[in-house]
């Protein structure tokens, strides 16, 4: 039965190109995720483990508010005792937070969540062990910085070129005193590292003569363990310090932790995409068995028993998937190799290091790739062997009717309408529950629906056919009956194309959705003309000197900031948006259900209606207050306001919560200028800004790209991702209709015998393409878009101004593109068809 097998494997090589192709693919997905994960991982470990090579301890001080005001941090009293402790070879001091540095258009440099500044701290030798200098040396006067090497060469800067630093302050201009090398995952994220003087660094970033962290090397023979404990006991009782081994091994868990979920998501789009695989391994076994039907019915009447002919069956799926999993793992590390450059070219820089071949890519890949085939190709093996010998011979068992597929029908409907039930339950509970209950009913829908498609394609090809028929004549007439002469080959075809347009389409309709709240709450919600926040996300948010500078810009009418405050109101604890009174109303349109937002300058607060509601408070009410610096005080509610996205659940004016706070956290801030938008009034914002590359300045489009670019990119990621299994559906329907040409080559003789001509023999084909693909996609989208409905209930409580909202555009498009796979899938099976010989053709089996 071995050799059976591999000589019906050689035999059927062109017919077997498509499954070869569907696994190789999926194989490939699944290997190159898995050497790409595990070579990103084993990067960062020895990344890790390098930076760390001679730190034997690592400390780092969390003060409790009260504490931190006379002690933020580690000082250098306390580093002067660690570095007494025998055993320490020296002991240095770090404090950082963010700077950054313009390019030559006076954009900032790197991705400003990753642009770090930190102190240069020298030995006595006077280098930093942290940092290789390529130039010049590391700064040890008020007014010079360093910079990292990738760093300078984006900006073009030079050792002894003035280079302006921002940071959340206004621009300060510093003198380049070097250019050096590092393993910082700062600018491995892409980002940029700037060295300042110790006590520059101190100032900015904490306070004069306190660090935030600090590492301890030892001197030669020191046990870490021992060395620990010793430096424990010089320092305050609220430090925290471990091993720099245990450090390395705490990041390496936490990088493995963060690459665990990203390996998830690529292997979830894998399984996806072996899922529809299993549509086109199914149907090409299904039709290579049915053409066979002679061969194994003379197997079973000379002794063949059952299971022989299942097993032959197995073992030829068993051989293409082998090879196709052979070749899908080289593809994988080719894509491995392919995604590291990627990030690379998106300057996410990876660290250096080899290419990790282990060996559990290539199991998995042969596991997979031979498992998925043989699953799919056992069906269509155990109903080749059910076939009864003298039957089979006699050419008297024909394909399934309609009635045959009575119970397959009541199975797939009753899934499906418990998924459907299930979608329900969930898009009226909401929330994570529903989220739950909703991603439960769509597994069951989506299978109830591949188990149903069978006896929906005829209802749904009938509507298709008088299109095709009045358009194509007899072409099209044909093309409408061979679609649904076999349904169930039809709805495998069209179930793979189907999966993917419903994630598809799912996903456009939510994409479509959101952005439109979004759309929405900054019209309904923002009247100011101009937001400032700090770029691409970066620092702590910005200083009070840029609120300042904004109130005396030219032009401005109104200017309030969005300033981040937490205090503890009426027994809890709540975040608050410290604002200015009289200026709020200007920018932010507030909907005032009672009260007055006035009140807001005599010292009362306004409080958003959900907020109050649930608390019992009233305009009137007083309530008791306890501040970041303990003090307590009471606070009246002036005003209930509608709940509004730009700002917190409490409005107070930002002299009271500041006369509390050492540093104000600004966020945002809403300018209003006199006559609108322009290109003056903004160049006007940016040059009060001291033109800083940290800070941004957007207009009302630029707010809602902030808001609704994530969204978009998320989507292309998650189609990108898709592709893999509509390309696959693709090959399937290249699969199906090339293996139908040739089964059916006595019928296509006969009507090119009776004045059917290659043209129209070529359209037929082509149209049947077509209908089978507009099909799938017609269910696909069906589909999507009540899965979309669904998940989108579940967030609407969260999103403002949330409107279903069906992207007309995007669904005309992808049956478009539906109807142009079909053609395209066609082009070879067609053109086979219209080169068959009449005559031979009319003689073929």
């Amino acid at each position: 039965m071995f050799r059976t097998a591999l000589r019906n494997v050689l035999a059927h090589k062109a017919r077997l190109l498509m499954t070869v192709l569907a696994v190789m693919l999926g194989v490939a997905f699944v290997s190159g995720t898995l050497v790409f994960t595990d070579t990103l991982s084993h990067a960062f470990r020895n990344q890790s483990a390098k930076s760390y090579d001679d730190v034997a301890v690592a400390a780092t001080l969390y003060p409790t508010p009260d504490q931190a005001k006379k002690t933020p941090g580690i000082s250098e009293q306390v580093l002067a005792k660690v570095e007494q402790v025998d055993g320490v070879a020296s002991a240095t001091g770090r404090v950082s937070g963010f700077a950054g540095v313009p390019d030559k258009e006076g954009k900032l440099i790197g991705g400003g969540w990753s642009n770090k500044g930190t102190n240069f701290a020298p030995g006595k030798d006077g280098k930093d062990r942290a940092y290789d200098f390529t130039s010049g040396t590391g700064p040890v006067q008020d007014d010079q910085i360093a910079l990292d090497k990738e760093t300078a060469a984006k900006g073009g800067y030079q050792v002894g070129d003035r280079v302006r630093v921002a940071t959340n302050g206004p621009v300060q201009p510093y003198t380049l005193s070097g250019v050096f090398t590092t393993e910082d995952g700062a600018v491995n994220a892409g980002g940029s590292l700037i060295l300042f003087d110790t006590d520059v660094a101190q100032k900015l970033y904490l306070k004069p003569g306190y660090y935030s962290d600090m590492t301890v090397t030892a001197t030669p023979g020191t046990d870490d363990a021992k060395l620990l404990d010793a430096v424990l006991k010089v320092m305050p009782k609220e430090a925290q310090a471990e091993t720099g081994q245990e450090l390395a091994d705490r990041q390496a868990r936490d990088i493995e932790a963060g690459l665990g979920a990203f390996k998830q998501v690529l292997l979830g789009f894998a399984g996806i995409a072996l899922f529809v695989g299993i549509f086109l391994i199914s149907n090409t076994f299904t039709m290579l068995v049915a053409q066979r039907t002679k061969e194994l019915a003379l197997m079973r009447a000379v002794g063949a028993s059952r299971k022989q002919i299942t097993r032959s069956v197995l073992v030829e799926a068993g051989l293409v998937g082998v090879v196709a999993s052979v070749v899908g793992y080289v593809l994988g590390v080719g894509l491995a190799i392919g995604l590291r450059a990627g990030m690379n070219a998106f300057e996410l820089k990876m660290p250096d290091g080899p290419l990790i071949l282990g060996a559990t890519p290539v199991i998995s890949a042969l596991a997979v790739g031979v498992l998925i085939t043989m699953l799919a190709a056992w069906l269509p093996g155990r109903r080749a062997a059910k076939i009864p010998p003298v039957a089979a011979m006699s050419s008297v068992h024909a394909v399934a009717t309609t009635k045959s597929l009575v119970v397959r029908n009541s199975i797939g409907g009753a899934i499906t309408a418990l998924g459907a039930a299930l979608i329900v339950a969930g898009a009226a509970k909401g929330a994570d529950m529903g989220r739950m209950l909703v991603g439960a009913g769509a597994f069951l829908a989506l299978i109830g629906v591949i188990v149903l498609i069978p006896l929906l394609s005829r209802p749904v090809i009938a509507l298709i056919r008088p299109l095709i028929v009045g358009v194509f004549g007899v072409s099209g007439k044909l093309a409408g009956q061979n679609a649904v002469r076999n349904p169930r080959r039809t709805g495998a075809t069209a179930s793979a194309l189907a999966i993917g347009l419903t994630l598809v389409t799912g996903l456009s309709v939510l994409g479509a959705t959101v952005g439109s709240a979004i759309d929405r709450m900054t019209v309904d919600y923002l009247k100011a003309d101009y937001m400032v926040t700090m770029a691409q996300g970066s620092g702590p948010g910005l200083d009070q000197t840029a609120l300042t500078a904004l109130e005396k810009a030219p032009g401005v009418v109104a200017v309030s900031p969005q300033q981040a405050d937490y205090f503890e109101l009426g027994g809890d604890f709540r975040a608050a948006s410290g604002v200015t009174p009289g200026d709020i109303e200007q920018v932010l349109n507030l909907k005032v259900v009672k009260g007055s937002l006035d009140t807001l300058g005599k010292g009362q607060i306004a409080v958003a209606r959900k907020t109050a509601d649930k608390q019992g408070w009233k305009v009137g009410d007083s309530l008791p207050v306890a501040f970041a610096d303990d003090k307590k005080s009471k606070l009246t509610v002036g005003a209930v306001y509608e709940d509004n996205e730009f700002v917190s659940p409490v409005l107070i004016d930002t002299k009271i919560v500041n006369a509390h706070t050492e540093k104000p956290q600004i966020m945002q801030i809403l300018v209003k200028m006199d006559g609108g938008e322009s290109a003056a009034g903004e160049g006007a914002l940016i040059k009060a800004l001291g033109e800083n590359p940290a800070i941004s300045v957007m207009d009302q489009k630029d707010i809602r790209d902030s808001f609704g670019g994530p969204i978009n990119i998320l989507l292309n990621i998650m189609y990108g991702l898709l592709a893999m299994a509509l390309i696959i559906a693709v090959l399937g329907v290249v699969n199906t209709l090339a293996m139908s040409v040739f089964e059916r080559q006595q019928e296509i003789g006969m009507l090119r015998a009776i004045g059917l001509d290659r043209r129209r023999v070529k359209r037929m084909v082509r149209l049947e393409a077509v209908v089978i693909s507009v099909f799938g996609a017609v269910v696909g989208i069906g589909l999507g878009s009540f899965l979309g409905w669904a998940i989108g209930e579940t967030i609407k409580s969260s999103l403002p101004g949330y409107v279903l909202v069906l992207p007309w555009d995007r669904i005309g498009f992808l049956l478009i593109a539906a109807a142009l796979v079909g053609v395209l899938a066609s082009l070879w099976p067609a053109r086979s068809a219209a080169k068959l010989n009449m005559l031979t053709a009319i003689k073929a089996e």
